[in-house]
């Protein structure tokens, strides 16, 4: 294992890597066209394949330098790839060579730092798990790789995926994740730093992961486009776990495009996983795509929102209500839904129990960190934070869990028939093609727990100036109609923005 040594490089903790040469350039990186910090994947594609136009490394320098001097306010990237101008050097010597290996060949990435990387740390936030690195990257890095993206960093996270208990966007080692659009609204998480430095103009694409709203709510905070796939479309090896039964790795842009050509990259199911029998495979999520996408396309919504557990005519959410027009004047049938609450009882203790047994299993696991359970991880905060204040109740509570593996198999099916019946029933019946909710009414919660998609799409502002969304949720594999849907009311609303923080 190669060793590590830590440097400060302006708010974030940089790793690197020893390296026996120094690196070296033909010339210095050029500057790149204003605004390419938000141009989109297919904009930044047009301008490399330009013969002396920008190259991988003008635009891999520009953004790390754009991180340097932005994250400071932001504390999205939590580690920045010692390697990442080397990598853009060798892709675009292979483009000069006539070798492009797809559409993201040459496009930076972030990556969500409780997912592997060979050559930096994979921590979740949490100085406890800073050690060596894994040694290796997880199957869906390696397949962003092969595609030709360059991993530009890591990005921060509520600590260990918001199972340490503290702030959205909160960790010890990242610091406090801001939202770009105003320092004092609410970032969400745990795939904070993702969806900040996509929406800040540090990375057009990024990787987020999500246990229950993790893609969904943070995306929809910093008004970009997240996609939580179905539960077993995408290889979770590699992954920092917390439960089987709804873990999942989904790609973050600013547009609907950009994250179905991330998708595209990242397929490659995990045969070995259960929840991945039936998972479709060699599927183009960009072909449908296409203008006029909502053209009669089915879509449900909830007749009432449930709002402190009573129920609120749709019509009284302004925000919503101008989804509905959206989708109606593009062309879509709207369907109002009744939507069932499924039974959420023992949910907590179910999910904790499964983190506990996880968790500890991928500790026991990694080599070379300072802690190899749980346990020892708590030990490692309070000998390094204090005990003064309790602040790891939510770590606490699951390395006290007692149920066994056979008590939450039979629970976990039942929950997850229930929630899975309140999606799959009024779409079966009402022959829909995708559901619509406001996020904030938490739907994507049920959606989540059934392991079914959702993806999440700017809206508009609301009288804050914050970004509002539209999320479209789906039964299980149905990623292709949601991205179409989702596409087509982008692509009607035109909502998107940059934020005003920097």
């Amino acid at each position: 294992m190669f060793g590590i040594s830590p440097v400060v490089v302006g708010a974030f903790v940089h790793v690197a890597a020893r390296s026996k040469s120094p690196l070296t350039f033909p010339a210095p990186p050029k500057p790149v066209p204003p605004g390419t910090e938000y141009a989109s994947v297919s904009e930044l594609r047009e301008q490399m394949s330009k013969p002396g136009a920008m190259t991988s490394v003008d635009l891999v320098y520009h953004l790390q330098e754009r991180i340097r001097q932005q994250n400071p306010e932001l504390n999205a990237v939590i580690e920045l790839n010692p390697h990442a101008l080397e990598d853009a050097r060798k892709l675009d010597r292979e483009r000069a060579e006539g070798k492009v290996r797809g559409p993201l060949h040459g496009i930076p990435v972030l990556i969500k730092d409780n997912v592997e990387t060979e050559n930096m740390q994979t921590s979740a936030g949490a100085f406890g798990l800073v050690g060596e690195a894994a040694g290796k990257n997880a199957p869906l890095v390696q397949y962003l790789l092969d595609q030709g993206a360059v991993i530009i960093g890591k990005t921060n996270l509520t600590e260990l995926a918001g199972f340490r208990g503290g702030a959205d966007g909160w960790s010890s080692r990242g610091g406090q994740t801001l939202n770009p659009h105003h320092r004092d609204a609410d970032v969400g998480g745990s795939s904070s730093g993702s969806a900040a430095a996509v929406a800040a103009g540090l990375a057009p694409i990024a990787l987020g992961t999500e246990t229950n709203g993790s893609i969904i709510v943070p995306a929809a905070l910093n008004g970009v486009v997240g996609l939580k796939p179905s539960v077993g479309l995408l290889d979770r090896n590699g992954i920092i776990p917390a439960s089987h039964h709804q873990d999942v790795p989904g790609p973050m842009a600013r547009s609907v495009f950009d994250v179905a050509l991330m998708l595209n990259a990242m397929s490659g199911r995990d045969p070995k996983d259960p929840a991945s029998v039936g998972a479709p495979e060699g599927i183009d999520y960009t072909k449908a795509l296409v203008p006029g996408a909502l053209i009669g396309k089915r879509i449900g919504y909830p007749a009432n929102f449930i709002v402190e557990g009573k129920r609120v005519p749709v019509a009284n959410s302004a925000q919503f209500t101008q989804t509905l027009k959206v989708l109606k004047d593009a062309g879509a049938i709207l369907i109002p839904v009744n939507v069932r609450i499924a039974d959420a009882s023992g949910y907590e203790d179910l999910l904790l129990s499964d983190v506990k047994e996880e968790m500890n299993t991928y500790l026991r696991q990694r080599s070379g960190l300072p802690v190899k359970s749980l346990t020892e991880l708590i030990k490692f905060n309070d000998e390094r934070d204090g005990t003064e204040n309790d602040h790891q109740p939510t770590l606490r509570q699951i390395d006290g869990s007692t149920l066994t593996p056979e008590e939450r198999a039979e629970k976990w099916s039942v929950l997850i028939k229930d929630f899975r019946d309140t999606v799959d029933q009024p779409i079966e019946q009402e022959k829909l093609d995708a559901m619509v909710a406001d996020f904030e009414t938490g739907t994507y919660f049920g959606v989540a727990a059934a392991g079914y998609p959702g993806i999440t799409v700017p809206s508009g502002t609301d009288e804050d100036g914050l970004p509002t969304s539209a999320y479209f949720f789906g039964t299980r594999w149905s990623e292709p109609a949601l991205l179409a849907v989702a596409h087509g009311y982008e692509q009607a609303a035109k909502t998107a923005s940059k934020p005003g923080l920097i």
